[in-house]
């Protein structure tokens, strides 16, 4: 099973990517640091885990690095059975301002969703020939409506909205291409993994920490991995249990806009960098 990890060098992502190297998986690690990904890959050798199958440094908070990750992947690997779209930046520092991607959209929703946005459409070719095939979307229990009038927040600014913003629409997307990929044997869902864990994503806005690494990674492991799952899709979990997200979620027609200023934002940013 070869299993591609955004984020993979730190918290969640590298818990996961020690976790499946070491159960025999073939991990694709994915950061924005090249040291770090030596060091995740290193780690896995160290503790006796499956040789990685390659790394993949990217910088998510910009499209054209995301669309030349797309490419090197589909370059690379024949075959693709999992995508963990974990990559997140966190609420911020207390008080922090509004920050901006290199294409400039508002950081969190670019970093958070878009970029797994994009990077997903991207390798749904690879997925499909894999299928069967999982895509996860790490989400949060922590979720905003969008507001469509300023979906870059550029109005009453707030870290903590920006962030559950994000993970929302990661949720709407999860719906709307589960829809898109009945059939097709490849499966979407997304999940809030656990409340608060020790990351430095928490540690850093002063939260106490209310989780383990280990209640959200088990919980992520499961949609990658559990034979059980392999039929479900197009479902939002809060840890291992079927829950109801924001009711944003549920309509179609918010789902819509939400797709069609993804692409929009997308088409801006490849044809016209950094115009904005």
């Amino acid at each position: 099973m070869k299993v591609l990890i955004t984020g993979a060098t730190d918290g969640l992502g590298r818990w996961l990517a020690l976790r499946l190297a070491a159960d025999g998986a073939e991990v694709v690690l994915h950061g924005r640091n090249q040291a770090r990904l030596d060091r995740t890959a290193a780690e896995i050798r160290g503790a006796g885990g499956r040789e990685p199958a390659g790394t993949l440094l990217a910088d998510l908070a910009e499209l054209a690095q995301v669309d030349r990750l797309a490419d090197e992947v589909a370059d690379r690997f024949d075959t693709l059975d999992v995508l963990v779209n974990n990559a997140a930046v966190g609420f911020g520092a207390p008080g922090g301002g509004r920050e901006l991607s290199a294409d400039g959209y508002e950081l969190r929703f670019a970093v958070n969703y878009l970029a797994g946005y994009h990077l997903t459409r991207r390798l749904l070719p690879t997925l499909l020939k894999s299928a069967p095939a999982r895509i996860v979307n790490v989400a949060s229990i922590g979720q905003a409506p969008i507001d469509f009038a300023d979906p870059m927040l550029e109005q009453g600014y707030d870290g903590f909205r920006a962030y559950r913003r994000s993970k929302l629409a990661q949720i709407m997307f999860t719906i709307d291409l589960a829809a898109e990929l009945r059939g097709s044997g490849v499966t979407v869902n997304a999940l809030h993994p656990a409340s608060l864990m020790d990351t430095t994503m928490v540690r850093e806005t002063d939260l106490r920490p209310l989780s383990t690494l280990d209640d959200g990674g088990e919980a992520t492991l499961r949609l990658v991995v559990d034979p059980g799952l392999a039929e479900v899709s197009g479902v939002y979990f809060d840890q291992t249990m079927e829950a109801t997200p924001n009711p944003q979620a549920a309509d179609a027609s918010a789902r819509r806009r939400l797709r069609e200023l993804s692409d929009t934002l997308v088409d801006r940013a490849l044809t016209h960098p950094h115009s904005r």
